[in-house]
């Protein structure tokens, strides 16, 4: 698995065989992002390939001091099973 960030476009990527899984996001400010969207082709899913995704967005945030606020619904479910993370959330 291949995993990125493309800052120009607000993209994590993560390719896998050929195909690439995204989460988007905004800046909210200059401290905080806004995780609005993580899509994992089909060919993808059940293999963890989001949370992978997801883990390495939070990682990402963590180490640049930036803030999440997590509007998809797949970014919370990830954060909610993985309490580490919680320190990222924004408020």
């Amino acid at each position: 698995m291949d995993l990125g960030h493309d800052s120009g476009a607000r993209l994590f990527t993560a390719e896998v065989d050929g195909h690439q899984a995204t989460l988007s996001y905004t800046a909210l400010d200059e401290r905080t992002m806004d995780f609005q969207s993580t899509y994992v082709p089909h060919v993808l899913r059940n293999r963890h390939v989001g949370s992978a995704l997801v883990k390495h967005a939070l990682e990402y945030a963590r180490e640049a001091g930036w803030k999440v606020v997590p509007s998809c619904w797949f970014v919370k479910v990830v954060i909610e099973q993985n309490p580490q993370y919680r320190e990222v959330l924004a408020g």
